[in-house]
């Protein structure tokens, strides 16, 4: 009977999917948070199983709407791409992002950000990265022993489930693909993917083309053949045997 009415609670409880905080406090915090977001989608376009999202609230917890965080960017491996209000861990097979992105603002203060990093540590995150963009200051945690740890040193580091290589040696942040090419803008990610986009059309308009000279070149084929057959008829009617014609 407590199992039931417990069940029942659960079943009413309402996961909301916003906390009402904004997603950014500024264009600069705004276009770190898409760059990198865009730059993962696009990583992991073709792999259904590999869930990117930006500002989505995860419940790690059934049960309990309070134990709730939303990360800048979070990836899960294990989880289907798809639209969801909120990542309740519970409905997604209990895989907990493995990888969760911070990129700070002015008003983020420190308590705040170290209780990110306890909740991200307790409920099971391999990779935490936070990233200041005014100061330039990039820090990361990989998880060792059941803890996550400080990684040290960060420049070079490259992602274990990511395989993306961050980069200190500038001004700012740099961020590398496994194939070696960094990361880029939204405009630029855009301007790629209809680059990608028009030689696909272009190369499917030539295999139409080509369809196209192929079907006419087994239409004169066919023609010249019935061509031939009605000559060799022809010659029959007239008593040539068109096989002793030459």
């Amino acid at each position: 009977m407590v199992s039931q009415l417990e069940s029942t609670t659960k079943t009413d409880i309402i996961y909301p999917d916003s906390d009402g905080k904004p997603m950014s406090d500024n264009t600069k915090q705004f276009r770190w948070i898409t760059v990198i977001y865009y730059n993962l989608e696009w990583l992991f376009a073709n792999e259904s199983n590999v869930f990117v999202a930006g500002d989505l609230l995860w419940y790690p917890v059934e049960g309990n709407n309070k134990i709730c965080i939303g990360p800048d960017v979070m990836v899960v491996f294990g989880a289907p791409k798809g639209d969801r209000g909120s990542y309740m861990q519970w409905k997604e097979g209990n895989i907990p992002p493995q990888v969760v992105f911070e990129i700070l603002s002015p008003c983020n203060t420190q308590t705040e950000m170290n209780k990110k990093l306890v909740f991200y540590d307790r409920y099971g995150v391999e990779e935490y990265y936070l990233y200041d963009p005014d100061k330039n200051d990039f820090s990361g945690w990989v998880r060792s022993s059941e803890r996550l740890d400080v990684i040290d040193p960060v420049h070079n580091w490259v992602s274990p489930r990511l395989k993306i290589r961050f980069d200190l040696s500038g001004n700012e942040l740099l961020i590398y693909r496994p194939d070696g090419e960094p990361f880029v803008g939204y405009l630029e990610v855009s301007r790629r993917l209809e680059e990608v986009l028009q030689r696909a059309e272009q190369a499917e308009q030539r295999a139409e083309e080509e369809r196209q000279r192929a079907e006419q070149a087994e239409q004169r084929a066919e023609e010249e053949r019935q061509r031939a057959e009605r000559l060799a008829q022809r010659l029959r009617e007239l008593g040539i045997d068109p096989e002793q014609a030459d």
